[in-house]
């Protein structure tokens, strides 16, 4: 079961400032990033990061590894320092430093995990076991639910996107341990080859919790059958970036009435919730095949489809045995991977999950100074204003439209750095019984957190979707809302020694990338107040959308590997969010720059700086197996193609680097995305 927000964050990626860079003494470009052999409208992706790309070549433990990878190691190191510091002292119990420590502690405690081997979930094995008859199915997932396991649909608390002021309980799709539908139906051999590993993996996972071979066979082909017959109806990727088809609000007596195969009654009391009057139904017509599923399947199959949930959701925090059997798949197959991370990474990012505001707290104060949040609200201030005179130079937009545009963009929720007020973790407890006990608490006390801060209550717009230390940033169109956190306010997205061509490249862009989110594919379908709501004048919601269909259509004709095309109505949003980023922070930096122009440095131009920069943002290298999985489920381009992808739609850039038709990557004015 997931208790988080599973409405979609419109994140960055899958990751006064005419004075930004105040007297810069550097370009805040790094030569050796780029490879000059390529002409810069052969490829631009490789000319500004070949040289970044050959240095960092991609180890055993990465399935890719970027920009934001380099940056996420090294919070990595600045984290593990701070909860060793804990996890090595003495703390009085009940405190964040104990409960820090101890976790951390419990995590890396290998000699216990190989010991206890899969005794921490042996009394929920024996409980699914034990079920006789089909009537102890749904309370026994719900008893699990509460534990945070997956069972076959997902909830989540948040708010009304059509009564944004208020939360709501919206029931999910989900009961797909490979995450997206087309991994069960697909029959091209790639995704054939991923199916048969999941087979062989459930095998294997069984065995290891005493099962026979025949009995692992059994058990894996009936979790094979629900799993598939859920996949069937379920929403895509694409189909799940449309939130009126993802809405359907009724009363919970109607969801009891509609959806009578499944006892609501017990299944919310079981979880803690209660006094339901309203819920929505994102996806109705998978929910109703597990309707059908929780009737017709053999008791048996359900019991198989509950242990394999438990053992898959365990298996990262059960012994040695378990975690290497998960990776294999997870990682090696799936992804590309060779090596999984060391223990220390595996239990930092244990301790995140589990306490990540708390740590969140401990990074802010060592990591985060004052003066840093202060610059960046005020660069957001100029990315504002920047957007406000894009929007108002618009033709195709009507005045009526941009009106309420620029009201809108005037009313975002601006989040940066850490939230005002730290989450209280005082009623959870970590002790040393075992590390799964210890997750299953987490889980019961976010559930319980959720519900008593969320269910039939107001919502809370002071509420942060990321930690602080997280390398990333998003917009909420609910809350119309746009957050950076701490952790990306740091090189390469903002260099406080650099001069304004790198800082508006980088950070800039992250900025107007999350702004113009509010008006993508997406965001544009919500007001100031986060309300579902057509708010645009007759004609200009068509003239949006034949001009984002450029930008689709350009993207579904890139080959990413030999044979698989990107998914233009996936990323749109994400195409649109960057094309938008561009153009705002390219404004703002000339608008900061125009009484005071820059010099040129390092060999190149400011408007030439102000690429690179960007591009380099995306610099990494990646396992053909991640490519295929991202072209599947992730709403992010793949990075090359966020610079050779949206680069060619920027008449700025043509210019700063003299880019002609005969160069290949050159687009006729005619064929540019033309929005902002």
């Amino acid at each position: 079961m997931n208790f988080k927000q599973l409405f979609p964050m419109l994140a960055l990626a899958s990751f006064a400032m005419a004075g930004c860079g105040g007297t810069a003494s550097k370009s805040g470009i790094d030569l050796a990033n780029l490879d000059q052999g390529v002409k810069p409208g052969e490829s631009f992706y490789q000319y500004a990061c070949g040289g970044w790309m050959k240095a960092h070549p991609l180890t055993d433990e990465y399935a890719s590894y970027g920009s934001f990878e380099v940056l996420i190691e090294n919070n990595n190191k600045q984290l593990r320092g701070l909860i060793e510091s804990m996890a090595e002292g003495q703390y009085e119990n009940g405190t964040l430093e104990q409960k820090i420590g101890d976790l951390y502690n419990i995590a890396m405690d290998s000699v216990k995990l190989n010991k206890d081997g899969y005794e921490p979930i042996k009394a929920d094995l024996e409980a699914i076991e034990a079920i006789q008859d089909r009537g102890e199915v749904l309370p026994m997932m719900a008893a699990l639910g509460k534990k945070g396991l997956p069972g076959c649909f997902g909830f989540y608390i948040d708010a009304d996107i059509k009564n944004s002021s208020m939360n709501l309980l919206q029931v999910v799709q989900g009961g797909l341990s490979l995450g997206e539908k087309e991994y069960y139906l697909d029959q091209d051999s790639a995704t054939v080859h991923v199916r048969e590993a999941f087979k062989d993996y459930m095998k294997k996972m069984f065995a290891l919790c005493g099962f026979t071979p025949e009995e692992a066979q059994r058990k894996m082909e009936a979790v094979m059958g629900i799993e598939t017959r859920i996949a069937g109806p379920s929403y895509s990727a694409v189909q799940q970036r449309d939130p009126e088809a993802n809405y359907h609000k009724m009363t919970y007596e109607e969801l009891k009435k509609g959806y009578a195969g499944i006892d609501w009654d017990m299944f919310f009391s079981t979880l803690g919730i209660k006094g339901l009057k309203e819920v929505s139904v994102a996806q109705p017509e998978p929910i109703h095949e597990v309707e059908k599923i929780l009737a017709e399947t053999p008791v048996e199959d359900l019991k198989a489809f509950m242990e394999w949930k438990l053992i898959n959701s365990a298996s990262s925090f059960l012994s040695d045995e378990f975690r290497a059997c998960n990776f294999d798949f997870y990682g090696r197959v799936m992804s590309g991977k060779q090596q999984d991370r060391p223990r220390w990474k595996r239990a930092v990012s244990t301790v995140e999950g589990v306490l990540g505001e708390a740590l969140g707290e401990k990074y802010v104060e060592k990591y985060f100074p004052a003066a840093a949040k202060e610059r960046m609200v005020k660069l957001v201030k100029n990315l504002q204003d920047a957007l406000a005179e894009r929007i108002k130079v618009q033709e195709w937009m009507s005045e009526e439209t941009k009106k309420v545009a620029l009201d809108k963009l005037a009313s975002f929720y601006v989040k940066v750095g850490y939230p005002d007020k730290w989450r209280d973790y005082s009623g959870l407890e970590i002790k040393n019984d075992s590390y799964w006990a210890n997750i299953v608490r987490s889980n019961e006390f976010d559930l319980a957190y959720v519900v008593d801060k969320k269910l039939n209550k107001p919502v809370d717009r002071d509420e942060w979707y990321m930690t602080p230390q997280t390398v990333n940033a998003y917009y909420n169109p609910s809350t119309n809302e746009i957050c950076f956190p701490a952790g990306i306010l740091q090189p390469p997205f903002f260099d406080m020694e650099a001069d304004d061509a790198y800082n508006y490249g980088a950070i800039g862009v992250v900025i107007g990338h999350e702004m113009t989110h509010g008006f993508d594919d997406q965001g544009r379908q919500f007001d100031k107040n986060g309300n579902l709501t057509d708010w645009w004048a007759p004609g200009d919601a068509e003239r949006f959308e034949a001009r984002a269909k450029v930008m689709e259509d350009f993207f579904n004709n890139i080959e990413v590997l030999p044979g698989l095309k990107a998914n233009g109505a996936l990323t749109l949003g994400e195409n649109l969010a960057d094309h938008g980023g561009l153009m705002v922070a390219y404004e703002a930096f000339k608008q900061a720059t125009k009484d005071s122009p820059l010099e040129d440095m390092d060999g190149f131009t400011p408007d030439q700086r102000f690429f690179l920069s960007y591009a380099n943002l995306w610099a990494g290298n990646i396992r053909d197996e991640q490519i295929r999985v991202l072209t599947k489920s992730d709403p992010h381009s793949l990075g090359r193609w966020r610079v050779d992808g949206a680069l060619p739609h920027i008449d700025a850039w043509y210019e700063a680097f003299g880019i002609t038709e005969q160069d290949p990557m050159f687009v006729p004015k005619e064929k540019r995305v033309t929005i902002w």
